[in-house]
Protein backbone atom coordinates (compact mmCIF):
# COMPACT_ATOMS: atom_id res chain seq x y z
CA UNK A 1 0.00 0.00 0.00
CA UNK A 2 3.00 2.48 0.65
CA UNK A 3 4.46 2.23 -2.68
CA UNK A 4 1.13 2.98 -4.15
CA UNK A 5 0.81 5.81 -2.04
CA UNK A 6 3.85 7.42 -2.60
CA UNK A 7 3.46 7.11 -6.47
CA UNK A 8 -0.06 8.94 -6.29
CA UNK A 9 1.74 11.76 -4.20
CA UNK A 10 4.45 11.70 -7.39
CA UNK A 11 1.71 11.77 -9.82
CA UNK A 12 -0.49 14.66 -7.94
CA UNK A 13 2.90 16.79 -7.63
CA UNK A 14 3.69 16.41 -11.67
CA UNK A 15 0.20 17.20 -12.59
CA UNK A 16 0.23 20.46 -10.01
CA UNK A 17 3.30 21.50 -11.60
CA UNK A 18 2.28 20.92 -15.02
CA UNK A 19 -0.90 22.75 -15.01
CA UNK A 20 1.09 25.71 -12.79
CA UNK A 21 3.67 26.12 -14.24
CA UNK A 22 2.59 29.32 -15.64
CA UNK A 23 1.61 31.03 -13.02
CA UNK A 24 4.89 29.57 -11.04
CA UNK A 25 6.90 31.14 -14.06
CA UNK A 26 4.97 34.73 -14.19
CA UNK A 27 6.02 34.47 -10.19
CA UNK A 28 9.86 33.90 -10.74
CA UNK A 29 9.77 36.33 -13.39
CA UNK A 30 8.34 39.11 -11.08
CA UNK A 31 11.51 39.09 -8.81
CA UNK A 32 14.01 39.27 -10.97
CA UNK A 33 15.81 42.08 -12.48
CA UNK A 34 15.59 42.99 -16.21
CA UNK A 35 19.25 41.37 -16.80
CA UNK A 36 18.55 38.39 -15.12
CA UNK A 37 15.58 37.67 -17.08
CA UNK A 38 17.11 37.71 -20.47
CA UNK A 39 20.01 35.42 -19.15
CA UNK A 40 18.27 32.98 -17.30
CA UNK A 41 14.73 31.96 -17.84
CA UNK A 42 14.53 29.13 -15.43
CA UNK A 43 12.67 29.31 -12.22
CA UNK A 44 15.45 29.66 -10.21
CA UNK A 45 16.02 33.11 -9.17
CA UNK A 46 19.84 33.92 -8.73
CA UNK A 47 19.21 37.57 -6.89
CA UNK A 48 15.92 38.32 -6.02
CA UNK A 49 14.93 41.48 -6.39
CA UNK A 50 11.54 44.00 -5.99
CA UNK A 51 12.05 46.69 -8.63
CA UNK A 52 9.29 45.04 -10.76
CA UNK A 53 7.04 45.56 -7.91
CA UNK A 54 8.06 49.07 -6.92
CA UNK A 55 7.97 50.15 -11.11
CA UNK A 56 4.36 48.82 -10.82
CA UNK A 57 3.81 50.37 -7.65
CA UNK A 58 4.86 54.09 -8.36
CA UNK A 59 2.33 56.29 -9.73
CA UNK A 60 3.33 58.10 -13.08
CA UNK A 61 1.26 60.37 -15.64
CA UNK A 62 0.10 57.24 -17.80
CA UNK A 63 -0.15 54.11 -15.35
CA UNK A 64 -1.63 54.25 -12.27
CA UNK A 65 -2.40 50.82 -10.82
CA UNK A 66 -4.34 51.89 -7.66
CA UNK A 67 -6.47 53.31 -10.16
CA UNK A 68 -7.16 50.13 -12.05
CA UNK A 69 -7.75 48.12 -8.67
CA UNK A 70 -10.17 50.54 -7.60
CA UNK A 71 -12.24 49.98 -10.81
CA UNK A 72 -12.47 46.50 -10.78
CA UNK A 73 -12.96 46.62 -7.34
CA UNK A 74 -15.89 48.59 -7.64
CA UNK A 75 -17.14 46.99 -11.05
CA UNK A 76 -16.57 43.63 -9.61
CA UNK A 77 -18.80 44.21 -6.53
CA UNK A 78 -22.02 45.66 -8.43
CA UNK A 79 -21.53 42.82 -10.63
CA UNK A 80 -21.17 40.00 -8.04
CA UNK A 81 -23.75 41.43 -5.26
CA UNK A 82 -26.36 42.75 -8.15
CA UNK A 83 -27.20 39.66 -9.78
CA UNK A 84 -27.99 38.02 -6.48
CA UNK A 85 -29.79 40.82 -5.26
CA UNK A 86 -32.40 39.80 -8.86
CA UNK A 87 -31.91 36.36 -8.65
CA UNK A 88 -32.84 35.34 -5.10
CA UNK A 89 -37.02 36.74 -5.55
CA UNK A 90 -36.58 35.09 -8.64
CA UNK A 91 -35.37 31.59 -7.80
CA UNK A 92 -38.16 31.55 -4.97
CA UNK A 93 -40.63 32.45 -7.30
CA UNK A 94 -39.85 29.76 -9.76
CA UNK A 95 -39.10 27.26 -7.07
CA UNK A 96 -42.27 27.73 -5.15
CA UNK A 97 -44.74 29.36 -7.57
CA UNK A 98 -43.37 27.62 -10.80
CA UNK A 99 -43.02 31.32 -12.69
CA UNK A 100 -40.93 30.98 -15.48
CA UNK A 101 -39.69 27.82 -14.20
CA UNK A 102 -40.44 26.00 -17.96
CA UNK A 103 -38.85 29.09 -20.45
CA UNK A 104 -37.58 31.89 -18.65
CA UNK A 105 -35.33 29.97 -16.39
CA UNK A 106 -33.65 27.52 -19.39
CA UNK A 107 -33.39 30.99 -21.81
CA UNK A 108 -31.55 32.81 -19.01
CA UNK A 109 -29.13 30.20 -18.09
CA UNK A 110 -28.50 29.37 -21.80
CA UNK A 111 -27.58 33.12 -22.72
CA UNK A 112 -24.50 32.24 -20.72
CA UNK A 113 -23.46 29.43 -22.86
CA UNK A 114 -23.39 32.10 -25.57
CA UNK A 115 -19.97 33.88 -26.77
CA UNK A 116 -19.71 37.12 -25.55
CA UNK A 117 -18.34 38.97 -28.38
CA UNK A 118 -22.06 38.69 -30.51
CA UNK A 119 -23.09 41.01 -27.94
CA UNK A 120 -20.23 43.63 -28.52
CA UNK A 121 -21.45 46.16 -30.69
CA UNK A 122 -25.49 46.76 -29.90
CA UNK A 123 -24.04 46.77 -26.37
CA UNK A 124 -21.56 49.83 -27.24
CA UNK A 125 -24.16 51.85 -29.42
CA UNK A 126 -26.68 51.24 -26.10
CA UNK A 127 -23.97 52.39 -23.80
CA UNK A 128 -23.04 55.16 -26.29
CA UNK A 129 -26.56 56.52 -26.12
CA UNK A 130 -26.85 56.00 -22.35
CA UNK A 131 -23.57 57.68 -21.20
CA UNK A 132 -22.37 54.59 -19.82
CA UNK A 133 -19.25 54.57 -21.29
CA UNK A 134 -16.09 54.79 -19.36
CA UNK A 135 -18.12 54.68 -15.93
CA UNK A 136 -17.53 52.08 -13.57
CA UNK A 137 -21.19 52.19 -13.00
CA UNK A 138 -22.08 50.95 -16.42
CA UNK A 139 -19.07 48.24 -16.46
CA UNK A 140 -20.57 47.05 -13.28
CA UNK A 141 -23.96 46.23 -15.00
CA UNK A 142 -22.99 44.78 -17.59
CA UNK A 143 -20.88 42.69 -15.48
CA UNK A 144 -24.03 41.98 -13.63
CA UNK A 145 -25.56 40.84 -16.82
CA UNK A 146 -22.77 38.60 -17.36
CA UNK A 147 -23.30 36.65 -13.68
CA UNK A 148 -26.97 36.63 -13.45
CA UNK A 149 -27.26 33.05 -15.22
CA UNK A 150 -24.82 31.89 -12.53
CA UNK A 151 -26.42 33.55 -9.90
CA UNK A 152 -29.85 31.77 -10.78
CA UNK A 153 -29.06 28.47 -11.17
CA UNK A 154 -27.17 28.60 -7.95
CA UNK A 155 -29.96 29.95 -5.93
CA UNK A 156 -32.59 27.85 -7.81
CA UNK A 157 -31.15 25.06 -6.54
CA UNK A 158 -30.88 26.26 -3.27
CA UNK A 159 -34.02 27.05 -2.76
CA UNK A 160 -35.44 23.85 -3.70
CA UNK A 161 -33.62 22.07 -1.15
CA UNK A 162 -35.72 24.24 1.21
CA UNK A 163 -38.03 21.64 3.48
CA UNK A 164 -41.10 23.88 2.06
CA UNK A 165 -42.56 22.46 5.57
CA UNK A 166 -40.33 25.51 7.10
CA UNK A 167 -42.17 28.38 4.97
CA UNK A 168 -45.62 26.82 5.85
CA UNK A 169 -44.66 27.03 9.01
CA UNK A 170 -43.73 30.44 9.40
CA UNK A 171 -46.60 31.50 6.98
CA UNK A 172 -49.13 29.90 9.90
CA UNK A 173 -47.32 32.00 12.58
CA UNK A 174 -48.16 35.28 10.35
CA UNK A 175 -45.03 35.85 8.56
CA UNK A 176 -45.51 37.65 5.25
CA UNK A 177 -43.81 37.18 2.30
CA UNK A 178 -40.76 40.00 2.98
CA UNK A 179 -40.10 38.31 6.29
CA UNK A 180 -40.65 34.67 4.65
CA UNK A 181 -37.47 35.65 2.37
CA UNK A 182 -35.76 37.94 4.61
CA UNK A 183 -36.06 36.01 8.24
CA UNK A 184 -36.41 32.12 6.80
CA UNK A 185 -35.18 31.53 3.47
CA UNK A 186 -32.29 33.67 3.13
CA UNK A 187 -30.56 32.65 6.11
CA UNK A 188 -30.80 29.12 4.34
CA UNK A 189 -29.44 29.87 1.14
CA UNK A 190 -26.21 32.01 3.06
CA UNK A 191 -23.77 29.15 1.37
CA UNK A 192 -25.03 29.22 -1.75
CA UNK A 193 -25.04 33.28 -1.55
CA UNK A 194 -21.37 33.15 -0.34
CA UNK A 195 -20.93 30.61 -3.27
CA UNK A 196 -22.32 32.86 -5.99
CA UNK A 197 -20.76 36.50 -4.72
CA UNK A 198 -17.43 34.33 -4.91
CA UNK A 199 -17.63 32.80 -8.66
CA UNK A 200 -19.62 36.11 -9.53
CA UNK A 201 -16.36 38.34 -8.41
CA UNK A 202 -13.74 36.25 -9.71
CA UNK A 203 -15.86 36.11 -12.73
CA UNK A 204 -15.78 40.16 -13.08
CA UNK A 205 -12.22 40.53 -12.13
CA UNK A 206 -11.18 38.40 -14.73
CA UNK A 207 -13.11 40.06 -17.61
CA UNK A 208 -11.21 41.65 -20.08
CA UNK A 209 -13.49 41.80 -23.41
CA UNK A 210 -15.94 44.32 -22.65
CA UNK A 211 -13.15 46.13 -19.95
CA UNK A 212 -11.55 47.00 -23.32
CA UNK A 213 -14.38 47.81 -25.24
CA UNK A 214 -16.36 49.64 -22.77
CA UNK A 215 -13.90 52.09 -21.02
CA UNK A 216 -10.69 53.88 -22.14
CA UNK A 217 -9.82 55.81 -18.74
CA UNK A 218 -11.91 56.93 -16.20
CA UNK A 219 -12.82 52.92 -15.62
CA UNK A 220 -10.05 50.79 -16.68
CA UNK A 221 -10.09 47.70 -14.53
CA UNK A 222 -7.06 46.08 -13.49
CA UNK A 223 -7.17 43.53 -16.48
CA UNK A 224 -7.01 46.00 -19.37
CA UNK A 225 -4.70 48.76 -17.33
CA UNK A 226 -2.15 45.78 -16.50
CA UNK A 227 -1.20 45.57 -20.79
CA UNK A 228 -0.51 49.28 -20.64
CA UNK A 229 2.89 47.68 -18.16
CA UNK A 230 4.05 45.55 -20.88
CA UNK A 231 4.96 48.10 -24.09
CA UNK A 232 8.54 50.35 -23.31
CA UNK A 233 9.72 53.50 -24.92
CA UNK A 234 11.93 51.56 -27.07
CA UNK A 235 9.10 49.10 -28.23
CA UNK A 236 10.02 46.34 -26.24
CA UNK A 237 8.74 44.22 -23.32
CA UNK A 238 9.85 44.65 -20.07
CA UNK A 239 8.74 41.07 -18.67
CA UNK A 240 9.50 41.41 -15.18
CA UNK A 241 7.42 44.49 -14.64
CA UNK A 242 4.35 42.41 -16.48
CA UNK A 243 5.09 39.59 -14.63
CA UNK A 244 4.97 41.96 -11.30
CA UNK A 245 1.78 43.49 -12.42
CA UNK A 246 0.27 40.53 -13.51
CA UNK A 247 0.92 39.12 -9.73
CA UNK A 248 -0.41 42.05 -8.30
CA UNK A 249 -3.84 42.05 -10.52
CA UNK A 250 -4.12 38.12 -9.50
CA UNK A 251 -3.57 38.38 -5.92
CA UNK A 252 -7.83 39.83 -5.20
CA UNK A 253 -9.18 37.20 -6.48
CA UNK A 254 -6.95 34.62 -5.20
CA UNK A 255 -6.99 35.69 -2.27
CA UNK A 256 -10.63 35.87 -1.62
CA UNK A 257 -10.77 32.54 -3.35
CA UNK A 258 -8.49 31.00 -0.24
CA UNK A 259 -10.42 32.22 2.19
CA UNK A 260 -13.77 31.50 1.01
CA UNK A 261 -12.60 28.13 0.14
CA UNK A 262 -13.98 26.04 2.74
CA UNK A 263 -17.18 27.84 2.48
CA UNK A 264 -17.67 27.10 -1.23
CA UNK A 265 -16.89 23.78 -1.21
CA UNK A 266 -19.15 23.19 1.67
CA UNK A 267 -22.06 24.89 0.00
CA UNK A 268 -21.25 23.02 -3.35
CA UNK A 269 -21.93 19.56 -1.90
CA UNK A 270 -24.24 20.49 0.69
CA UNK A 271 -27.19 18.89 -1.70
CA UNK A 272 -25.25 15.63 -2.62
CA UNK A 273 -25.91 13.32 0.16
CA UNK A 274 -29.15 14.43 0.23
CA UNK A 275 -31.64 11.35 1.26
Amino acid sequence: MKPRLTLRWIVFAIAAFVMNFPVLATLVTAFKSSGEVSRNPSLWIEAPTLENFATVLTISDRLNVYHYLWNSLAAALIGSVLPMIVAFPMAWAMVRRGYGRAILFPLVVNLRALPLIIFAIPLYMMYATLGLLDTRLGLGLLLAIVNLPLALMLLVNAVAEIPVELEEAAHMDGARLPRLLFKVVLPLCRPALITTFVFGFITAWNEFLFGLMLTTREAVPMTVGASFFFATSGGGVQWGTASAVMVVAALPPLLLGLIMYRRITGSMVAGAVKG
